[in-house]
């Protein structure tokens, strides 16, 4: 069985991702920092399901280290990062905590999360790692997501100083996920919502939660044997 790690467990691609990956027999941990409500549900049904809580925000250097000795972030063969922390700041109204805030949540924290599992996935030859980013790094993004999307772009350089590892059959890549019918979509300004947004793809149309998780599924299994250290998009034609 596979030991999935998904970060941002309680967003709407992951709740339509876990019980795909359980239904193939994966055993699979779930990081949540707030609303564990669908998480509890689903687990319930499957005992192959783990949840945990975890403020990112609320992590330093103080307490990092003890954090990660923590079981559910060890010894794991694939690493989903689905975090998505949004705060509808503006560059002009940002403040550098608001700023380090995002970079730690979306970005740092994650990335030292990949880190310590990365002697586990060499041991046993084999890890998949996905981090998921936004399309509005492709266009610099709306006003309110400044924040958000710098800690995205920062996270796609990750990959491509990973891709070493693929020496070691560990496999790192993006995907760089369009306008989608979630959550974090629905808490962005006005500006960025409905039909001006949906114009803007040349599919006219928001993408289904189900669909992302149709190519995370290809891009963190084994028929993904030989791409590593890219970004691949998903997003309508934008």
């Amino acid at each position: 069985m596979k030991n999935i790690l998904i970060l941002g467990g309680s967003s709407d691609i992951a709740f339509e991702l876990i019980p795909k990956l359980l239904n193939r027999g994966c055993k699979v941990t779930a990081h949540y920092s707030k609303n564990s409500k669908r998480l509890n549900s689903l687990m319930k049904k499957n005992k192959n399901l783990k949840i945990f809580k975890k403020d990112f925000s609320n992590l330093s250097n103080s307490n990092l280290n003890r954090f990660l000795k923590i079981k559910e972030v060890s010894n794991n063969d694939t690493i989903i990062n689905l975090i998505g922390f949004m705060d509808n700041k503006t560059f002009n109204n940002t403040s550098m905590d608001q700023t380090i805030n995002s970079l730690k949540i979306n970005m740092l924290i994650p990335i030292f999360i990949i880190r310590k599992n990365l002697d586990y996935m060499t041991k046993i030859n084999y890890g998949r790692i996905l981090n998921c980013t936004s399309i509005g790094i492709k266009f610099g993004g709306g006003d309110f997501s400044y924040n958000y999307n710098l800690s995205k772009h920062s996270l796609e350089f990750v990959p491509k100083y990973l891709k070493i590892l693929s020496k070691k059959n560990i496999l790192v890549n993006n995907l760089r996920i369009g306008y989608t019918n979630t959550k974090i979509h629905k808490r962005m300004k006005k500006n960025l919502k409905g039909k001006n947004r949906i114009n803007l793809i040349p599919m006219k149309r928001a993408a289904n939660p189900l669909e992302i998780v149709e190519y995370i599924l290809n891009l963190i299994s084994k028929r993904n044997s030989y791409m590593t250290g890219e970004t691949i998009t998903v997003a309508g034609g934008e």
